[in-house]
């Protein structure tokens, strides 16, 4: 068999392979100088597939509108250099366009406008946007054609797959993203791997289960080592905002003598996190994915904080954020919304966390942007902290992150946690991607922007406060829309998102 034929676990050649690490090795050696000045040409191709569980995505509201949430980076064209080109399934509407193009600091939107390439698979089905681009000979074909105008080129990606990395080779471009080669330590069982070997406070718990039997089996065992647990979770290893989670109660569990049959009995009724799932659904995807089983962490004042960090390609670790995460759903387990940055209390402990377990996945070859979710536990004036989860991806986090950097023009301040503008004042922000209401259904991003202007909900770049909108698209079908409210404090921000939610519940 030759070398092109011959095909790893994974299904990729080595050819392929050997391919893609050139490709990212060329971008690790041109990183520096090309980053480090914002005035040299460049092209990011941003490409925002949604290539997770499908079934999993489906119980998620208006998901295939996510593709927009990072409409965000389109802000990279305050770079006067700089062209982006933006890929979605269905077009965006130009209101939408026209909306971010105006939130630019100092570049007008013409300018913007004209380094920017929209292009679309007219395809509204449920499979991942990378799967119709690569379906699409020509689409590639005018993808090619607008690289072609010049400047070194990368990819950013929601989350890399094996789909992300074929359509990097088919472009020949490299990605800024963690090699899909790598995915497994971004799964459950591959976070708890990790925080083990940082040395870092994780769940009691077990990972690596794929069958009923084995969850059944590590479920008992973990009764047997903390008889006064009362709950434990159950995690699909590629869910992702709490919804392959499951509860199971334990309250009623016998003693060791038939605890096992009794939890095996209780696992078709577990409590699902997400909407419609079943036994059914859930145990298959156990068998092709896998999962873990958890302690569940109770707590009288809980809090879920994430650390949100950056390993460039040369391996650099930077921390880019705090938050703490808004969690919703039957038993607090979905992902809504996060408030930045976490609270001062805890917000380096958990930043210097994260640093440990990116440095740990950069020895690894781990690349881009990843977050470290934990659960904080208020004991007295003490704060203990238990580490759950890595998402090797952009996540809900993300996007509010950028759109405060690109609008203000500020940093974050890892000292201190904060995020400053250029003249040093402190901003926060209250993000959610979970703003829903019947009554909003109907309203089109023009009757946003209307009301927006109307009652004067944008963001000044002046006070360097306010509200910018996102998943605009999904708010006359779905009524759902997300926010990023900007105030100098926690306080302030809180309130812009109270005025938002008032003015937006007035106007059905």
């Amino acid at each position: 068999m030759t070398a092109d034929a011959s095909l790893s676990q994974d299904g990729v050649s080595d050819a392929e392979r050997a391919r893609f690490e050139q490709l990212q090795a060329q971008f690790a050696a041109s990183y520096t100088a090309l980053f480090d000045d914002p005035g040299l040409p460049r092209t990011v191709v941003i490409v925002p597939s949604l290539s997770l569980d499908p079934e999993v995505l489906a119980k998620v509201s208006g998901v295939h509108h996510y593709e927009e949430r990072m409409l965000c980076m389109l802000l990279l064209l305050r770079m006067p250099r700089t062209r982006v080109i933006y890929v979605t399934s269905t077009a965006v509407s130009e209101t939408i366009i026209d909306y971010y193009l105006h939130l630019l600091p100092g570049v007008p939107g013409g300018h913007a406008r004209a380094r920017l390439t929209l292009l679309s698979c007219d395809d509204a089905s449920a499979a991942p946007l990378t799967h119709k681009i690569l379906a699409r000979p020509r689409l590639l074909a005018r993808l090619r054609a607008a690289l072609a105008q010049g400047g070194p080129a990368h990819m950013s990606c929601y989350t890399v797959t094996e789909p992300e990395r074929r359509l990097a080779l088919a472009l020949g471009l490299p990605i800024y993203g963690c090699d899909p080669a790598l995915r497994a330590w971004g799964s459950k069982s591959g976070s708890r791997r990790i925080f083990k070997e940082v040395g870092i406070d994780l769940p009691e718990g077990f990972e690596d289960l794929f069958d009923a039997g084995m969850l059944a089996e590590a479920l008992a065992e973990l009764k047997r080592r903390k008889p006064e647990l009362r709950k434990a979770v159950v995690k699909l290893n590629e869910g992702f905002s709490g919804e392959g989670n499951a509860i199971v109660d334990l309250a009623a569990a016998p003693d060791d003598q038939g605890l096992r049959r009794w939890l095996q009995d209780r696992l078709p009724v577990m409590a699902f996190e997400a909407r419609g799932m079943s036994w059914e659904v859930f145990a298959d995807k156990l068998r092709v994915m896998g999962g873990i089983v958890e302690e569940f962490i109770p707590g009288a004042v809980k809090q879920s904080p994430s650390a949100q960090l950056r390993i460039d390609p040369l391996g650099r670790v930077e921390p880019i954020s705090t938050h703490d995460q808004v969690l919703g759903g039957p038993n607090g387990q979905i992902f809504l919304g996060c408030r930045f940055p976490a609270d001062d209390a805890y917000r380096r402990d958990i930043q210097a966390r994260g640093v440990a377990v990116a440095e740990a996945l950069a020895r690894k070859g781990v690349i881009g942007r990843l977050g470290v979710d934990f659960i904080s536990v208020r004991d007295g004036p003490d704060w203990r902290h238990v580490a759950i989860e890595i998402n090797l991806r952009k996540g809900g986090t993300t996007h509010p992150f950028l759109m405060l950097q690109f609008l203000t023009d500020g940093r974050y301040d890892s000292g201190s946690g904060e995020f400053l503008t250029p003249a040093g004042q402190p901003r926060c922000y209250y993000a959610s991607d979970n703003l829903e209401s019947e009554a909003y259904r109907g309203l089109t991003p023009d009757d946003l922007v209307d009301i927006a202007v109307v009652n004067g909900l944008h963001f000044h770049a002046a006070a360097g406060e306010g509200v910018a909108f996102h998943l605009i698209g999904a708010l006359s079908e779905f009524g759902k829309l997300g926010v990023v409210c900007i105030g100098q404090t926690h306080d302030r921000a809180a309130e812009f998102y109270r005025r938002t939610v008032a003015v937006l519940d007035a106007n059905d």
